[in-house]
């Protein structure tokens, strides 16, 4: 008699096991799913973010002194900087583009001039590969010494608005013929005259000359030594014209 009402008891709760769930299953289930979507939506926003960071490139850039394929001597405004080559090398040249590129470009650099009034107007810009991004983010003076004119190169990457802060440059257009270039310091408003030139920074065979300018990223060894594997030749517009 006892052995018959356990198998009643089991047969009961398969039973109601089977039976159609409830409201409060049902939406416990649309919570369940919702939750999902969301988490969902939550990990796709965050690998957006993470492809939009990029940390700064470490590098020197000056005037080249010698380089012979296995190193090269830059004088910079510090003094003269030695770096060895690391294989394979990559070296850049300049092609020519236009502003249209500029808004869907992954990092771009802004050579500009100060005016009287305080303005900064660009006499150059340049859009880098997505491998360079990163490379000498921020603003900087470029005058030489004594110079009685203020130049200024600006670099900083693509991106969309954001109010909160950057680790990265960011760059957006503003009535069509003004940049705001946005890095992790500050930001630059630069007008950009419609005739500015714009090249296209790309990996092209470079044959380098004592004197050009160039930047060459850079990583520091456990020794102090620093290293390369990319090399790219500056083109001031005047030259280039």
């Amino acid at each position: 008699m006892i052995i018959q009402e356990k198998r009643m008891k089991i047969s009961q709760t398969f039973r109601t096991d089977s039976v159609p769930q409830g409201p409060k299953s049902a939406l416990r289930g649309v919570i369940q799913r919702l939750g999902l979507t969301l988490l969902a939506c939550t990990l796709t926003i965050g690998a957006a973010e993470a492809q939009q960071a990029a940390p700064p490139i470490d590098g020197v850039i000056g005037k080249l002194q010698s380089f012979d394929g296995k190193s090269l001597d830059v004088m910079t405004p510090a003094g003269a900087v030695h770096v060895a080559v690391k294989e394979p090398l990559t070296t850049y040249k300049q092609i020519p583009s236009d502003l249209s590129h500029v808004a869907t470009a992954p990092y771009i650099g802004v050579a500009s001039t100060e005016q009287a009034d305080g303005k900064q107007v660009a006499k150059q810009i340049f859009i880098f590969p997505p491998e360079l991004r990163g490379a000498a983010e921020g603003s900087v003076l470029t005058d030489p010494p004594g110079a009685t004119s203020h130049s200024r190169m600006t670099n900083g990457t693509v991106s969309r608005p954001s109010h909160s802060r950057m680790t990265n440059g960011t760059v957006q257009k503003s009535g069509g013929t003004t940049l705001v270039v946005n890095y992790q310091d500050g930001s630059q408003t630069i007008s950009v005259p419609p005739n500015v030139p714009v090249t296209e920074v790309a990996p092209q065979q470079v044959t380098f000359s004592p004197g050009d300018v160039v930047y060459a990223t850079t990583e520091k060894l456990r020794d102090g030594t620093l290293v390369t594997d990319k090399i790219f030749q500056f083109v001031p517009a005047a030259a280039s014209n």
